[in-house]
C-alpha cells in the first residue's frame, strides 16, 4: 500500500477531529468526538490531559476506519490545538494538574494590576502585544502567586498541541507560531529572556520546550502511540501549528497580504504580513515560517453567540443550530431597508473592549419575531468581525480575503460578510481548514512538498468569491456605525452590572473613542463551538 495519505488533528476548544486527506486536499476520512472541560471553580475552564490523549487517538481510529485505511496509508501526521493556555509537565515530563484552555480567565485580576502598571504596554515593543488574561506567561504568573508548589515543580511547558504531538512521539518540542504567543522576541522570533524577566518568570527559561520550525519533523509515531491510534511505527509527525494560522495556512493563505477570518468560539481574524507591525489593535506573532509575522485580531464573540441562543430556543436538539441559521438566511436574502431589525452586541462570552461587556439587543419592539432576534445576531457577529478588520487594515494592504465558519458556507451568510466588510470575500470548499494546514505541515515534513506554499498550491480546491453589493454595503454601513455608537455610550455601565455591592454605583467614566483594545472578558466564559458551516 502506497503512503501517500496525510492526517491532520485538530484539537478545538470543544471537539477533536482527524481528518485524513488525499495529497489534493480531498477528505477522505474524518474522526470526531467531543472533549471534556472541567470547570469545576469560577473563572477555570480546564482541560484533563490523560482525557484529551484518549480522545485523540480515539478521532485517529474514526478517521482509518470512516477512510477504510490502516496505519500503512499514512505518511505523515500535523497537529494543530486551541492555542494560547497552558499545559504543563513536571520533571519526569509526566501532566502537572489539568491543561489550561484560552476561555480560563483566572488570571484577569493580575491581567488588569500588569494594566494599570504598565506592564502590557511595556512588553508591545519587544513582544508585538500585549498578553491576554489566557496568554501562557499570565497563567505562569497566577500560578506562581497563588500555587507556588506547582510553580517550582514545572519542568516543561507547552501547549495543547504540543501535549498531543508529545503523546503521539515520546518528544517535547514546541513551534514557532506557539511560542510566539507568550515568550519570543517580535523581531528575532527566538525565545526573549528580557520577557520573562519583565513579568517575573526569569525562573522558567530553562522550562521552555525546543522551538522548531512549523513543518520540521518532531518525532515518529511511538509503538505505544501506534497501538492507541492504530498509525504505523516510525511514522513521521511534523512540528505543526497554532490553530488561526493551521486555518489560514487550509484555506490556502500563505502570502502577505492574505486576510483569514474564522467565525467559531472566538472571532478571529488575521493577515499575514513579510515585516513586524505593532499597534493598538492587534497582536503581531510569528507567521508559519520565519521571516513571516501574522497580525492577529480576535475576541470571543462571534458564531458561538447563535449556538447559546440556539440551546434556549430548541434544548436537546442537536440540529438547532442549524435549523434556526435556515431561518436568517432567508431573511437575509431580503434587501436590509425591507425590514427594521434590533441591533445585538455579541458579547455573550467577551468583547475586544478591555472592560467587562454585557451582551445586550437594541431597539427590540413588540412586533419584532424570533428570526428578526437571529438575524441582529448574525450581523452583531459579522459587526464585530468588521471592528476588528478595520484595525488590521491599519497594517498594510490586503490582496483577499477568505472566510470560514460561521455558517459562511451559506451563500446569504457570505454575502453578508462582503456587505458588512465592503470587501469581496472568498469561501473554499474545504470544510476542516485547519485539519488540512496542519496536515500539510506533515506533507513538508517527509518531503512530499518542499514548503507550504508549494502544498497549497497544489490542491485541488475551489472557491466562490462574493462582491460587495452597493445597496447592502451602505444600509449595513450606518448600522455599523450606531453598533459601535452604542457599544461606546454602554461603555461606562458594563461593570457596574456586574457590581452586587449594596452601594450606589460611580458616576459613569468618561468614554473615549480610541479604538478599544482586545481582551478577554470571559468573566463567564462557558465553553462554546462554532457554527457549522
Amino acid at each position: 500500500m502506497r503512503r501517500n495519505f496525510i492526517i491532520g488533528i485538530d484539537c478545538g476548544s470543544t471537539t477533536t477531529k482527524a481528518v485524513i486527506f488525499s495529497p489534493e486536499g480531498e477528505i477522505v476520512g474524518t474522526g470526531r468526538t467531543r472533549v471534556a472541560q472541567h470547570m469545576d471553580r469560577p473563572h477555570h475552564v480546564e482541560r484533563d490531559m490523560g482525557e484529551v490523549w484518549q480522545d485523540v487517538a480515539a478521532t485517529i481510529r474514526m478517521a482509518l476506519d470512516d477512510a477504510g485505511l490502516n496505519g500503512q496509508a499514512i505518511a505523515a501526521v500535523g497537529v494543530t490545538a486551541h492555542g494560547d493556555g497552558l499545559f504543563l509537565l513536571d520533571r519526569m515530563g509526566n501532566p502537572l494538574g489539568r491543561g489550561i484552555m484560552s476561555l480560563d480567565s483566572r488570571a484577569t485580576e493580575l491581567h488588569d494590576h500588569w494594566q494599570q502598571r504598565g506592564v502590557l504596554d511595556q512588553l508591545v515593543p519587544l513582544a508585538g502585544q500585549r498578553p491576554y488574561a489566557y496568554s501562557a506567561n499570565t497563567l505562569l504568573a497566577w500560578i506562581r502567586a497563588h500555587e507556588p508548589e506547582r510553580y517550582h515543580a514545572i519542568g516543561s511547558i507547552l501547549f495543547a498541541k504540543d501535549w498531543i504531538r508529545l503523546c503521539l512521539t515520546g518528544e517535547i518540542a514546541t513551534d514557532i507560531t506557539e511560542a510566539s504567543t507568550a515568550f519570543t522576541d517580535l523581531h528575532t522570533q527566538q525565545y526573549s529572556a528580557t520577557i520573562l524577566d519583565i513579568l517575573g518568570l526569569e525562573a522558567m527559561q530553562d522550562c521552555l520546550p525546543p522551538m522548531l520550525d512549523s513543518c520540521a519533523r518532531a518525532g515518529t509515531v511511538t509503538a505505544s502511540a501506534a497501538a492507541a491510534t492504530g498509525l504505523l511505527a516510525g511514522t513521521p509527525v511534523s512540528a505543526g501549528l497554532h490553530d488561526v494560522t493551521a486555518a489560514a495556512v487550509g484555506m490556502g493563505h500563505t502570502q502577505p497580504g492574505d486576510m483569514s477570518l474564522t467565525a467559531g468560539t472566538f472571532s478571529i481574524n488575521e493577515v499575514f504580513r513579510d515585516r513586524p507591525v505593532t499597534g493598538e489593535g492587534w497582536a503581531c506573532r510569528a507567521g508559519y515560517r520565519r521571516g513571516l509575522w501574522n497580525c492577529m485580531a480576535i475576541s470571543p464573540a462571534s458564531s458561538s453567540n447563535l449556538e447559546w441562543m440556539a440551546r434556549l430556543l430548541m434544548p436537546g436538539n442537536g440540529d438547532a443550530t442549524k435549523i434556526l441559521m435556515h431561518e436568517v438566511e432567508e431573511r437575509l436574502t431580503a434587501t436590509r431597508h425591507a425590514r427594521t431589525v434590533p441591533l445585538f452586541h455579541p458579547f455573550l462570552f467577551g468583547s475586544p473592549y478591555a472592560a467587562p461587556a454585557s451582551a445586550s439587543f437594541f431597539g427590540v419592539q413588540s412586533w419584532h419575531d424570533r428570526t428578526d432576534l437571529l438575524q441582529a445576531m448574525v450581523e452583531g457577529m459579522v459587526f464585530n468581525h468588521r471592528m476588528h478588520v478595520s484595525a488590521l487594515c491599519q497594517t498594510g494592504a490586503v490582496t483577499r480575503v477568505g472566510i470560514s465558519g460561521g455558517g459562511s458556507g451559506q451563500p446569504a451568510i457570505a454575502q453578508l460578510f462582503a456587505d458588512v466588510l465592503d470587501m469581496p470575500v472568498d469561501v473554499s470548499c474545504v470544510r476542516e481548514a485547519g485539519a488540512l494546514g496542519a496536515a500539510l505541515t506533515g506533507a513538508v515534513a517527509v518531503g512530499m512538498q518542499p514548503d507550504l506554499e508549494h502544498a497549497v498550491a497544489g490542491l485541488d480546491v475551489s472557491r466562490q468569491t462574493y462582491a460587495p453589493q452597493p445597496a447592502q454595503v451602505a444600509a449595513y454601513d450606518a448600522i455599523y456605525h450606531r453598533y459601535v455608537e452604542l457599544a461606546q455610550a454602554m461603555r461606562p455601565f458594563w461593570r457596574a452590572l456586574y457590581d452586587t455591592s449594596p452601594r450606589a454605583p460611580s458616576q459613569p467614566e468618561r468614554v473615549s473613542g480610541a479604538h478599544p483594545a482586545m481582551h478577554l472578558q470571559a468573566h463567564h466564559a462557558t465553553a462554546m463551538g462554532g457554527i457549522p458551516s
